[in-house]
């Protein structure tokens, strides 16, 4: 018995037997944000370099340079923190001055060490960042109108508050070990090839713990994983169990207490505790933190990319500065590296798009 033939025009091919899986789709290594933004740095620290040798100097520029980008990288990751459960923290250089403030009246009025006085700060931005999320979390009204009303309400009650304690809106005492601290060297302290470079300032021990701390809650720790749940999809989240209200909470106590030790740092680098300490943290808050990989959206965060995001930000600013750019031409630059730095999800997605495509 002959099995039976399909009619004409109605031919079907034989299957072919299964292919085996396929490699794992790669972007190529160029495509990668942290890749891209060392090569960067190094790239433009190199022609700075060349173009003005001074830019090289360890004590008058690179010392001062790496303890200002020691100090805005905790301002990213600040942000980062807030934009990994998909909120924003409009309020971060009003809650350093907050934190700050605290710190200085421990020394000036209190008499407190050099570390209980930190403490004192980190206690202050960590309550007034957990403030924020609470009232987030219970009235479910955005982030970005909350943190703006923090912002003009501490605005206002941190001015108050150094215009009655102090006499000259700052206070000037300076506990023992903070004049080494802003001043002296990693050099000063320790031996070694990193530590023996005069470059690189003792504040950058809190950004590395900080760096440290935070790649290890989102890489290592179930609650990590949760926060950034809950900036990716809060209904999941919230149908997977996870106390995203909570989490919430938390996630803008943690950017609190970031922003209070961005305070203290500053505070640090210019010897004084003072209301205006912050005014300068938005744009580089959001700079570092969106340069590095971290979406905006929430969910995606990146603390090397903080870091390496802060840095090229960094150099770009004293670069132009040494070229003798002004300081509105400088913004116009800044801003224009923030809008390409928003759009360089859109690019990875699209090449992303166009090799799965070919592979196809």
């Amino acid at each position: 018995m002959t099995p039976p033939v399909a009619p004409p025009g109605l031919e079907t091919e034989t299957a072919a037997p299964p292919a085996g899986p396929r490699a794992p789709h790669k972007l190529p290594f160029w495509v990668n944000q942290r890749l891209g933004l060392l090569v960067l740095v190094l790239a433009l620290s190199t022609l700075f370099g060349i173009l003005r040798p001074a830019f090289l100097d360890e004590r008058l520029v690179l010392f001062p340079l790496l303890r200002d980008i020691a100090t805005l990288t905790v301002v990213a990751l600040a942000q980062m923190v807030a934009l990994s459960v998909g909120h924003m923290n409009l309020a971060v250089g009003r809650m350093a001055a907050f934190g700050a403030l605290f710190a200085g009246f421990g020394y000036d009025r209190l008499g407190l060490p050099l570390p209980l006085g930190l403490l004192l700060c980190l206690l202050a931005g960590a309550a007034i960042g957990a403030l924020a999320g609470w009232i987030i979390a219970r009235t479910g009204v955005s982030s970005f109108v909350v943190t703006l009303a923090m912002d003009f309400a501490l605005m206002g009650l941190v001015s108050l508050l150094y215009s009655s304690l102090t006499e000259n809106a700052a206070f000037t005492t300076r506990p023992s070990g903070l004049t080494e601290l802003r001043s002296y060297s990693l050099a000063d302290i320790c031996a070694g090839p990193v530590c023996g470079s005069p470059a690189v300032p003792q504040m950058i021990q809190f950004t590395v713990l900080a760096l440290a701390g935070l790649g290890f809650l989102y890489g290592c720790t179930r609650l990590g994983r949760e926060l950034l749940l809950t900036g990716a999809n809060p209904a999941a989240a919230e149908l997977s169990g996870i106390p995203t209200g909570r989490r919430i909470v938390l996630a803008h106590a943690l950017s609190g207490l970031l922003a209070a030790l961005a305070g203290f740092m500053a505070a640090v680098g210019t010897g004084t505790f003072r209301a205006s300490i912050g005014d300068d943290f938005m744009l580089p808050s959001f700079l570092g933190a969106v340069l590095g990989g971290t979406l905006l959206t929430g969910g995606v965060v990146s603390v090397i990319g903080a870091l390496l995001g802060t840095s090229l930000v960094g150099v770009i600013r004293k670069g132009l500065d040494l070229l003798g750019v002004g300081l509105e031409s400088l913004n116009i630059y800044l801003g224009c590296v923030l809008l390409l730095a928003l759009s360089a999800d859109r690019v990875r997605s699209v090449v992303s798009y166009r090799k799965v495509v070919r592979s196809t």
